[in-house]
């Protein structure tokens, strides 16, 4: 999970910082656990732009991932630490005893040739999966249910890690990455653990070609824009925007507006929102 600099030949590889990989398993992805992945480029089904700035990119072969860890009290061993172009962490192979394999999130720690497990009596060790009503107060956990059953779906991005910090009653209280305190049903399951590849967040692309790689179209500032384009555009040379606060090319207060529901069931829940 080390990283390297480029030296700066050219002025794409300046101050460039890439991933040198050297925690990957040389082996091919399995085909059964594949798919293929069909590029929205941001359109609707009826081929209208609903999310801007989004297309092209390289084609990925989709990995499916277990997120739901349902094989109870089977062990599983890990053969294999792959790439995975749809997310920024890593994915551990897990060869299970009676022969079935699968692909998990890699934990931080978790190496080629250890064991895992998951079910109510599973240990506390790295990669193991249970409730949360069985995980003591204080453990990092990823990989969590917001809905029992539904599969993990809070700190799935590398280097994110959940504390758990209370239980009371049906609900135990997690702080996630984002400084956000909410309840979470006890039944819901978690992984034990932070996500691995911790270094992704020192990467640099280091130039345009990167992002369109990754499916990232150029962004125009509204600002240079022809006021046909955007409420901020028009006037002589840099002039300001001519609105009291910042708005979207449709005219909402932009940079700071809460969009969340306000009556959304699910917000007495949240005891202390997120920064």
């Amino acid at each position: 999970m080390g990283t390297r600099l480029y030296k700066p030949y050219t002025p794409g590889t300046r101050n460039r910082c890439v991933s040198e990989f050297l925690e990957l398993s040389p082996v091919k992805p399995l085909k059964h656990l594949t798919s293929g992945k069909h590029q929205e480029s941001g359109r609707n089904n009826r081929g209208i732009i609903t999310c801007r700035h989004r297309g092209n990119g390289h084609k990925r072969l989709y990995r499916q991932i277990d997120f739901r860890r349902t094989k109870t009290g089977i062990y599983a061993k890990v053969v294999g630490i792959e790439y995975d172009p749809n997310r920024n962490a890593r994915i551990a192979r897990l060869h299970y005893e009676d022969g079935e394999k699968s692909y998990i999130l890699q934990p931080y720690g978790l190496n080629v040739g250890d064991t895992v497990v998951s079910g109510n009596q599973a240990a506390i060790a790295i990669g193991n999966a249970l409730p949360l009503s069985y995980i003591p107060l204080g453990t990092e956990i990823h990989n969590i249910e917001f809905q029992p059953g539904k599969g993990g779906q809070i700190a799935r991005a590398a280097g994110a890690v959940v504390q758990l910090i209370a239980k009371e009653g049906m609900f135990a209280t997690l702080r996630l990455p984002s400084g956000e305190v909410r309840l979470v049903s006890q039944k819901c399951w978690a992984t034990i653990g932070q996500v691995g590849n911790l270094d992704a967040s020192n990467l640099t692309l280091g130039k345009a070609g990167c992002s369109r790689w990754l499916g990232k179209r150029p962004t125009v500032r509204g600002v240079a824009m022809n006021p046909v384009d955007h409420p901020h555009g028009g006037g002589e040379g840099r002039a300001p925007i001519g609105r009291s606060c910042p708005v979207t090319p449709w005219g909402h207060p932009a940079l700071g507006r809460r969009t969340r529901n306000p009556n959304k069931p699910s917000n007495q829940l949240i005891l202390r929102r997120r920064k």
